[in-house]
């Protein structure tokens, strides 16, 4: 483990505390959310709830893990001897990040047989994408990383060309008062997934040590905290909306 400063050891551990509360009351937001709006609708909420849900239980353990690496007395942070278990992300992410893409298809209520094809090409290529990835975040040399980063790319392009040509067009089939919510909704994704790449790549830049390790983990949460609970927020308030158009009071 590298040696950390104190305030580097704080800001990483602080990082991990706020997204691990966000994450729990976003969820049980999300869920309890579920009584406003119609039933087509109930099931994107459920799953992004699942989403934050999930992210809520491995931030605790990452939480967990990072405290457990490290040892601190009087303001002098030290390695504690046990390593800090990064896995856990990457984990997380297998679990959820095709979990955001239903999410998203579910609240637009495509036919059933485009919203099971993107949900399957979607999410296949979700998951192909962080195991690509994960080989390379664990290297420890450059070379390695920018192999298994460029092969995870791969269905990454291929998602984010879908996020917009492949419901670019089924936007417009949208009611009126959601269109820009689901705009809002896609770019927050396309954004905040764009994101992480940009993150994979700090080790090549001219950082080194304790400050790789920080703009890595600190990176990461943030992309989490808006990929997760704020595109989570985005959905409930597009089935709301559609609920409120489709429902009326019956909702």
């Amino acid at each position: 483990m590298e040696n950390l400063t104190f305030g580097q050891y704080s800001l990483v551990y602080n990082a991990f505390s706020f997204t691990f509360a966000t994450m729990a009351a976003a969820t049980l937001f999300l869920w309890l959310g579920r009584s406003q709006v119609g039933p087509a609708y109930k099931t994107a909420l459920t799953i992004s709830g699942l989403v934050t849900a999930i992210a809520a239980y491995h931030y605790f353990r990452i939480f967990e893990s990072w405290e457990g690496a490290y040892s601190v007395e009087g303001g002098i942070v030290t390695a504690s001897g046990y390593a800090f278990n990064d896995a856990y992300r990457y984990v997380d992410w297998l679990l959820t990040v095709p979990l955001l893409l239903i999410e998203l298809i579910l609240v637009m209520r495509l036919s059933q047989d485009e919203t099971v094809s993107k949900s399957f090409k979607l999410g296949g290529a979700a998951a192909l994408m962080i195991v690509l990835g994960y080989p390379g975040e664990i290297a420890t040399d450059i070379p390695t990383r920018v192999l298994w980063g460029t092969l995870s790319a791969i269905p990454f392009v291929y998602i984010m060309w879908q996020l917009f040509a492949g419901l670019g067009a089924s936007i417009n089939s949208q009611p009126e008062n959601v269109r820009e919510l689901v705009k809002k909704a896609r770019l927050l994704t396309f954004a905040s997934w764009g994101f992480y790449p940009i993150v994979y790549m700090i080790p090549y830049t001219n950082l080194s040590g304790s400050d790789v390790t920080v703009g890595v983990q600190v990176g990461y949460t943030i992309a989490d905290l808006i990929a997760k609970a704020g595109v989570g927020v985005l959905i409930y308030m597009i089935a709301v909306r559609k609920s409120q158009a489709e429902y009326g009071d019956k909702v």
